[in-house]
């Protein structure tokens, strides 16, 4: 332990075990120990502690860190955490050199370092992964761009749609979600370390050399608020959260979307998953578990809003509890998208099913007003009027297309034979040129909009 000299008693095993964060933090090691290094090395440039010992430190430390990488060295699981099981063992071959590492600061501002460190790193990952998602819908829009579908409101067949603009519909949150990683690593990227405990240090540090080192845009500004803020913990949680928000919506119409009162969509073998009992399902299990695993992520959210909301200033143990609730919201984000992008890959899209439901339900009657509000007729009387035919058309069982032009007229003298042009289902879907609208040009500029984002 680093801090038994006060104490006359050996900690009680049960103590221990609850007080522990060796089994969780222990991912951390790369950047304790890059965190360190910087310490180390600002100790030495600034003479707290002889240049030279500050070489054999941060030497040693790139040892003990290769070593691990390697399988050399194994984590002590009976350490109290991550920053112990290193100080301890740069104590083991520097002796009291070793032991100068910890000068001018404290676990408070260590620990609130290397989650900064390792969260990062798991930013840069998840994005990359949301990109690689991104990539596959926009691959997935460029070969659909002429399958027509019905687009829906309230689940109700409303107005037709590619599948392309559907899918790009999707990509526009996606590019939402990494705006808010990029912007939460933004506002985490300040340098903690020389808040010490609560209060700063007395000695001459160099906080902007050790941010520089680290790879921080500056410094925390209030050593309190250095130890004890998690916001970005908070702040990222939110992000993941969201994220999981637009793969479980996803999941709920690929599920629709593959059962046979849809089947718009076969989901390949490799990943779906049979019955133990009916031979003839086949089930869309990844998209049921990825809208599972989304309220795991939200309970991370909660855990963390929870831990922070009644703390007093500044470190408080209650603080341990983020780690397990942050890496289990990164963790189970990372593994979804690692199901999901390549399922939406090798899905198959079965065009004619689509087309075929767009072909019911009314689905032009908008076009059929606008028709009349082109010959001069107020939108208001035109949507009046062609509801009327809707009406006309299910008394009869005919659609619009089929309805006779003589019945037409009954309703509005104005209708003549060009209504036919207007309520084709290509027509109405491709003519619809207005910036962000369904027509392949505007999903062309949709799809190369995507691709630049994501590639800059």
């Amino acid at each position: 332990m680093l801090w038994t000299g006060r104490f006359t008693k050996e900690l009680a095993k049960e103590t221990n075990d609850f007080n522990s964060s060796i089994s969780f933090d222990s991912r951390m090691y790369e950047e304790d120990i890059k965190g360190s290094i910087a310490h180390a090395t600002m100790l030495g440039a600034t003479g707290i502690i002889e240049q030279s010992e500050a070489d054999k430190i941060t030497a040693e430390l790139e040892s003990i860190l290769e070593d691990i990488k390697c399988g050399k060295l194994d984590i002590d699981t009976n350490a109290e955490d991550i920053h112990t099981f290193v100080e301890g063992e740069l104590t083991k071959r520097l002796g009291d050199t070793g032991k100068r590492l910890h000068t001018a600061r404290s676990r408070n501002d260590q620990v609130a370092l290397d989650i900064r460190l390792y969260l990062k790193k798991e930013i840069d990952d998840i994005s990359g992964k949301i990109k690689a998602l991104i990539t596959v819908l926009c691959d997935k829009a460029e070969e659909n761009k002429y399958t027509v579908m019905p687009g829906y409101t309230h689940l109700q067949r409303a107005q037709p749609i590619t599948f392309a603009h559907h899918l790009m519909a999707y990509t526009a949150m996606l590019l939402r979600d990494l705006e808010r990683l990029e912007g939460a690593k933004g506002r985490m990227n300040y340098l903690p370390l020389g808040s010490g405990a609560l209060a700063g240090t007395t000695y001459s540090v160099d906080r902007q050399l050790t941010a520089s080192l680290l790879g921080f845009d500056g410094v925390t500004q209030n050593s309190l608020d250095g130890v004890s803020d998690r916001d970005f913990c908070i702040e990222l949680a939110s992000a993941l959260s969201i994220i999981m928000v637009h793969l479980s919506r996803f999941c709920e119409e690929i599920i629709m979307w593959c059962s046979w009162e849809f089947k718009f969509v076969e989901l390949d073998d490799a990943f779906s998953t049979g019955s133990s009992i009916m031979p003839q399902k086949k089930n869309p299990d990844i998209a049921e578990l990825v809208r599972g695993k989304s309220g795991r992520v939200f309970g991370d959210l909660t855990t963390l809003l929870t831990v922070m909301k009644g703390i007093p200033l500044a470190y408080n143990k209650d603080m341990q509890e983020d780690k397990e609730a942050i890496f289990d919201a990164f963790d189970t984000v990372k593994i979804c998208l690692n199901a999901f992008t390549p399922m939406i890959e090798t899905m198959t899209v079965l065009k004619n099913n689509m087309r075929l439901a767009a072909a019911k339900g009314f689905i032009n009657a908008t076009d059929c007003a606008d028709y009349l509000v082109g010959k001069g007729v107020p939108f208001r009387d035109a949507y009046k009027a062609t509801g009327e035919l809707v009406k006309l058309c299910i008394d009869k069982g005919l659609t619009l297309e089929t309805l006779p032009l003589d019945e037409y007229k009954k309703v509005c003298a104005l209708f003549d034979e060009g209504v036919y042009t207007a309520i084709n289902l290509d027509n109405c879907t491709f003519n619809r040129t207005s910036e962000g609208g369904s027509s392949p040009e505007s999903v062309n500029k949709q799809i190369a909009f995507a691709k630049e984002k994501i590639n800059n």
